[in-house]
């Protein structure tokens, strides 16, 4: 397996539950069906209603998750938000290449929220998801349609294959074995694909500085278990960028909390 910048994506369906959110399915350049949820801006005073933010999730995550609902709540009071579940992971279909092909997925979003009307469109992805916003924000820089016009990345490791923490190790025992795929399948409730990367894909703190001129925002928390502070300080040396290092904090969009998230819902909707 192997991507880079690649093809259209296209909408397969779209419906409307309630007034102004919308459910559609995307169809990415390689045939993959992503479900996609949109849903505008609460209408505060300060809001920044040209603004839309693609939230990206971290490894079994998807747009029905308790901890993506509520980074996404937080987002809606300073912008429109467009969540999405990745290949593999809740009714999206596919299985997941951990941070590989998902890039594509992230840009099928990132496109229709322009097609909805944004002029502006800003990415917030976490741990999985933190990495793939940061090759996006690199490999799209120069594609109008699918472009991030700022990036934030929580929780991201810097480079791939890291195992120096036992909750590392156990992921990859899950990602790289078959009775480990199947405790994906089955307990995680993520479908992981069975081949090795091909080509390995460009590394997050080699996209780092092929982001400028958009704007990047770099959070990590002291107290992460999978990644220590290495990989956020790494990240933020490679380019232009700002560093969060958050006290106390553990890992992704389940440490986060509303205070962090609202602070990122600013720096989204001013960068």
């Amino acid at each position: 397996m192997g991507s880079e910048a690649e093809g259209a994506f296209h909408i397969a369906d779209v419906s409307s539950v309630t007034p102004g959110l919308l459910r559609a399915t995307l169809r990415t350049p390689d045939g993959i069906r992503i479900e996609a949820v949109h849903e505008p801006h609460m209408g505060h005073r300060d809001s920044v209603a040209d603004t839309a933010i693609v939230v990206a999730h971290g490894f079994t995550g998807s747009v029905d998750r308790p901890a993506v609902r509520r980074a996404a709540q937080a987002f809606r009071r300073r912008a429109a938000v467009v969540t999405f579940s990745f290949r593999g992971h809740g009714r999206s279909g596919g299985r997941s290449t951990v941070g590989d092909r998902e890039v594509l997925d992230l840009a099928a979003a990132v496109s229709w929220a322009r097609d909805l009307g944004y002029t502006r469109v800003v990415t917030v992805g976490f741990s999985m998801g933190g990495s793939v916003v940061l090759r996006h924000g690199a490999l799209y820089r120069d594609d109008p349609r699918a472009r991030a016009d700022a990036v934030a990345a929580v929780s991201a490791p810097a480079r791939w294959y890291y195992r120096g923490t036992a909750p590392m190790r156990r992921l990859h025992w899950v990602v790289t074995r078959p009775a480990g795929r199947l405790v994906g399948r089955y307990g995680l409730r993520t479908r992981i694909h069975d081949r090795d990367w091909d080509p390995v894909p460009m590394p997050p703190v080699e996209a780092v500085p092929l982001i400028a001129p958009a704007p990047l925002l770099i959070v990590h928390g002291d107290r992460d278990p999978y990644f220590p502070l290495d990989h956020p300080r790494m990240l933020a040396a490679a380019g232009p960028s700002e560093l969060w290092l958050e006290p106390g904090m553990g890992h992704a969009e389940n440490a986060a909390d509303d205070a962090l998230l609202a602070r990122l819902a600013d720096w989204l909707s001013a960068a």
